[in-house]
């Protein structure tokens, strides 16, 4: 199966083609447009690059969604998901929008090949309620203020490879089942897994980062909440934040809710606390010449990471592996010792020269280490891929009978 994989932007847009067959999958084609103003235009043009190169089957298309309220998991993207893209665009402007244009723009180009959405909400289905609900009225609840959680793609292909790493291929084989079995089996679900006694920690590092506890492949609770600008500070946004700040900076400031919004999510974050970048690389650069400010954005995001890696660390009664995936957290060895830096006392023990190494797939722990430290290279494409194939074989014997 030839699986065409959209990943939409403001004013971007990128693709992978992958041949999927059975638990193996091949990278054949790659591309994407910067810069974009008519998303219809680059997809043509996409669609052009790849017939040029003899890749003139695409069997199914997938997409990296975002938000979607209520509506989550992996599922076909047909107009129920494009209206609740737009419905909570709101909490995602600049993914919903493109995303709902993309999907509908494939609708027109290949109608005969099926769409599917994997929502990054779909990995926090069975979170428990009392770690999606915020202590809010019950009528703002009901209108969907709670905690989503994102990157629900990098964290479940860190649940399910972390697993293979550490020879428990019967986690690893349901999580690949998760999305299959669907939030209708949840309870069940989850309580055949709760038994064997798996507890990972994702830090997904990035652009945008966040950390997930993850108790025998099944996520428990995450960092980021209603929408991508909470939990730990992002490069430009602000992460969490005190509710009483934003009237109390329209106050004393006199800025308008659209100038607070602006600040909060485009001027805010490693940007606002350092000054000088919201790339973590000039940061550092700058910290190491002894500017302060910079210093200080290393040192709040550290504390972050480790605030919600001690949360799970509790929450779970221990940590059997932690994980560092996306580029931050897989390419700056500083930035790893600095987060596993005095928990020997909970039984994890970094090995400096593993650490400095910066093999791409690799266990830092040391041989006495009774917490593994993983580094898992992310690949969101590949997973959006491969629970786009494991969709539509799904349903295709559920139609012929099978299962």
């Amino acid at each position: 199966m030839n699986v065409l994989v959209a990943n939409l932007g403001s004013t971007s847009f990128k693709y992978r083609l992958y041949a999927i067959d059975g638990a193996e999958a091949r990278l054949l084609a790659r591309g994407g447009f910067e810069r974009v103003t008519d998303h219809g235009a680059v997809i043509d043009q996409a669609m052009n690059e790849l017939a040029a190169a003899g890749h003139k089957t695409i069997d199914a298309v997938g997409f990296k969604t975002v938000l979607g309220g209520d509506i989550t998991g992996c599922l076909l993207a047909d107009e129920k998901v494009e209206q609740a893209l737009l419905a909570t665009a709101d909490l995602a402007p600049a993914h919903n929008p493109p995303y709902a244009a993309g999907i509908r723009t494939f609708r027109e180009r290949l109608p005969a090949v099926p769409r599917v959405a994997l929502f990054e909400t779909a990995f926090y289905q069975w979170v428990p309620p009392s770690a999606h609900r915020y202590a809010v009225p019950e009528e703002w609840y009901q209108a969907g203020i709670r905690r989503y959680g994102f990157h629900g793609a990098s964290h479940k292909f860190v649940a399910e490879r972390g697993a293979e790493l550490l020879g428990r291929d019967d986690i690893a084989q349901k999580v690949r089942d998760l999305y299959i079995a669907g939030p209708q089996s949840s309870g069940t679900l989850a309580s055949g897994l709760l038994a064997s006694g798996l507890r990972v920690i994702s830090c997904h590092l990035g652009g945008s980062s966040s950390v997930t506890g993850i108790r025998d492949g099944v996520a428990i609770g995450t960092s980021m909440g209603l929408s991508p600008q909470s939990g730990l500070p992002q490069n430009n946004r602000v992460g969490d934040l005190d509710s009483g700040a934003i009237p109390c900076a329209m106050r004393r400031l006199k800025l308008s809710l659209e100038n607070v919004e602006k600040q909060l999510t485009k001027e805010s974050g490693l940007l606002g606390i350092s000054g000088v970048s919201n790339d973590v690389r000039d940061i550092k650069a700058a910290a190491d010449k002894g500017d302060a400010r910079a210093q200080l954005a290393l040192d709040v995001f550290i504390h972050s990471i480790r605030h919600w890696v001690g949360a799970f660390w509790l929450e779970m009664g221990g940590c059997d592996a932690l994980v560092f995936t996306a580029g931050i957290g897989e390419n700056n060895s500083w930035l790893r010792a600095a987060v596993c830096e005095n928990l020997a006392g909970l039984g994890l023990v970094l090995d400096p020269a593993k650490n400095a190494a910066n093999a791409t797939e690799q266990n830092l722990a040391a041989a006495d280490s009774r917490t593994q430290v993983l580094v898992i290279p992310a690949n969101e494409e590949l997973v959006v891929a491969r629970e786009t194939a494991r969709l539509l074989q799904a349903k295709a014997g559920r139609v012929n009978g099978e299962g």
